[in-house]
This record gives structure tokens, sequence and C-alpha cells, in this order.
């Protein structure tokens, strides 16, 4: 894939996406594996990726596997380089920072290239939803290749069958849909007999409309095996809240 495909990647981003773009300058420091301050003072997030996480300051935080590599390949990749930032969606997040997808000046898509070195996992929000595709494409080609953190189990994508999930944590899960219903206007993809005990992704009835909009009827997966991401929460079981189309993945035709 792979260099024809992220060449055309890079074509096309600028027509994907926002085209506002921010003062260039070096990249003055790198926080984290998705996370850099600009040299004038600007704080970027990389939008549409998660690293491995660092504790930054946060008492009682284990750092993350592979968290310290993430860091460096992003190190690698922008610092003393200048950048641009390319928005497709929400441009700011409440803790102030930038949310972009950040180019460096020879033409290179940051998020890109840490999901193809396979130092981060798609993490996507429905208000920031560009360039999602092409992003899930790259990590699942790190993913079948084992390539940086698919390489720990940490990170590796889970079963919606028992064992349990782990709770508060942010992760793959992948399973047969064995009941897709709609309660009360809210969506429920079961993946198991017992809807108060086994996993679930649920969809709120304001982000229904997205899958509308998309052509994508959720009733319709039953019988199917998908792929949700997202943050694993206790609610009668471990679910999920699906907030937007691209946290399902349907893996059978």
């Amino acid at each position: 894939m792979n260099r024809l495909f992220i060449l055309l990647v890079l074509l096309l981003l600028p027509l994907a996406v926002v085209a506002a773009e921010l003062r260039q300058g070096p990249s003055a420091r790198v926080v984290d594996g998705d996370t850099v301050e600009l040299d004038n003072g600007m704080v970027v997030r990389l939008v549409g990726i998660q690293a491995p996480k660092l504790p930054l300051g946060r008492p009682g935080f284990e750092t993350w596997p592979l968290a310290d590599e993430a860091k460096a390949a992003l190190v690698d990749l922008v610092m003393d380089a200048r950048v641009s930032l390319h928005y497709g969606g929400r441009q700011v997040d409440r803790h102030g920072r930038q949310l972009a997808h950040l180019y460096t000046d020879d033409g290179v898509w940051v998020q890109g290239e840490l999901l193809r070195l396979g130092m981060a996992r798609v993490y996507s929000f429905r208000d920031n939803r560009v360039l999602v595709a092409a992003m899930l494409a790259l990590e699942g080609e790190a993913r079948a290749n084992g390539r940086g953190i698919w390489s720990d189990d940490f990170y590796a994508v889970r079963q919606a069958e028992p064992p349990r999930l782990p709770i508060d944590r942010f992760e793959l899960v992948e399973g047969l849909v064995v009941a897709a219903t709609i309660v009360r206007g809210r969506a429920y993809l079961n993946f198991g007999a017992d809807w108060k005990t086994d996993f679930t992704a649920s969809v709120d009835p304001r982000d229904r409309r997205l899958f509308d909009d998309a052509g994508i009827d959720i009733e319709a997966l039953q019988g199917h095996r998908v792929r949700a991401r997202g943050w694993v929460e206790s609610w009668n079981g471990p679910m999920i809240e699906i907030s937007h189309p691209e946290q399902i993945e349907v893996l059978d035709p």
C-alpha cells in the first residue's frame, strides 16, 4: 500500500480539509505522542488519533506501554521541521488546544505516518470526522503487520465474548451482533444473549441522524460481525457509546 496510498491521501488532503492554515514555524516541543507545542506557544492536539499516554504530572497515572516510543516517533517527524495546521471540524478543545491535521513542509501527514508506524490508534469524534476512513486503513495495515503498539497485548483488539472487558479504557471490541434494536429512540447493538451483562454498543437518538445521513441502517447490523471502538463504560455490563458511524466497522460482507 503503501507509498502510493499515502501519496494519494496527501494529494487529496488539502481538498478534504477546510483550507485554514496558521502561521508556520519550527516545532518547539513535543509533549507526548499526539501533542506538540509550536514555537509561537500554540499547543496542537493531533486530531483523529490517540497515542499511548504519559503521566504528564497526573498523580497515580501509569505510563501506557510504548508511550516513550510514540513520543520519540513524533519527535523524529516534527522536531526542527516547519509545520502547518489544517482543520476539518471543531478547531479548539476545552483545554484551548488546536485540533488539527499536521503537515510538515516536505509533505508528511503526521497523523497518517504515526498510524502507519503503529504508534497511534484512530480516535475520532462526531465533530471531527475528516479523513477517518484513510486513517482507519493505515491503522489496519499497521495492526495486520504487528507494528508498534499492535505487538503489545495492552492494545489488542478485544473479543465481545467473555471474559469481561476492561472498564474505563479505550478499546477496540469486535464480535457478532446478536440483536440490534431501537428502544425509545436509542439504538442498541447487543453482542450477547443477556443484555444486562454482555457487551453492548449504544447510539444516542441525536447521533442516529449521522447514521441515517450515511445510509447506515443500524438494525440491519444484526447478524453481522462488527468492530466497535471507544471508551468502555460499565452500564448493564460493558458498553461503548457510539456517537458517529466511523466508530463501527463491519467485518463481514
